[in-house]
């Protein structure tokens, strides 16, 4: 397992819960729905090394987002500075008016439908694509976080991913903008088969991903302990 697209592919079992906010999905359904995003994206100009940007929310549609860039090659940033560098942007629709992207910048809203028609729609034009995803052409080489390469996030998790087991619900307590939240919070419970829970909507888990210990969850994960390198 070299890149975050082998996490994705591993996610084959319909009974397995992978994913839970308002809702619990199911790996094999959280995988469909990562390769509908990735298609999507494509369709905006994601590619290797171009830029995605995604407002720092725990919702079920960031995660996706990080993952089916992941899946292109792109580099992903969550919290962006109001003036945005990358190629999307992606975060709640009512949110992203406030930022500045560059010409030829995309954004991609979830919620309420953009007034904008230029805008990507995530409950249009993410659930119509295909659940099918191509060969993804990139590497353990390849950038996807900061400067953390997708064999260097993958490494961190598997690490991670050791103190998980499938029963376990990761409560991602601590912002998705450090590497170590992404990869202790999103990650490492994929590859352990374990819940990724995104709070407060999603209630609380069994261990927490945070930066102190002061959780509902007895288990606490800092991310400053799981940052790539």
């Amino acid at each position: 397992m070299e890149t975050v697209a082998d996490v994705v592919a591993g996610l084959d079992d319909p009974e397995q819960p992978a994913l839970r906010h308002t809702r619990t999905q199911d790996a094999r359904s959280t995988r469909a729905r990562v390769y509908k995003t990735g298609n999507a994206l494509r369709h905006r100009g994601v590619r290797v090394d171009a830029g995605v940007a995604i407002l720092d929310v725990p919702e079920p549609e960031a995660v996706h987002t990080l993952l089916g860039a992941s899946l292109l090659g792109a580099s992903v940033e969550f919290g962006p500075d109001p003036v945005v560098d990358a190629r999307v942007l992606a975060g709640p629709t009512a949110e992203l008016g406030a930022y500045d992207l560059p010409a030829g910048g995309q954004r991609v809203g979830w919620g309420d439908p953009p007034a904008d028609p230029s805008w990507m729609y995530f409950e249009r034009d993410v659930w119509s694509e295909n659940p099918a995803f191509p060969e993804p052409e990139i590497t353990g080489e390849t950038g996807l976080l900061g400067d953390a390469t997708h064999g260097e996030v993958v490494a961190a998790a598997g690490r991670v991913a050791e103190q998980y087991d499938s029963s376990d619900e990761v409560a991602v307590r601590a912002p998705l903008s450090h590497p170590g939240t992404v990869v202790a919070g999103v990650v490492a419970p994929l590859i352990a088969g374990a819940t990724v829970v995104l709070p407060p909507a999603g209630g609380e888990g069994t261990v927490a991903v945070a930066a102190d210990d002061e959780t509902p969850e007895e288990r606490v994960v800092s991310p400053e302990n799981a940052t790539p390198t």
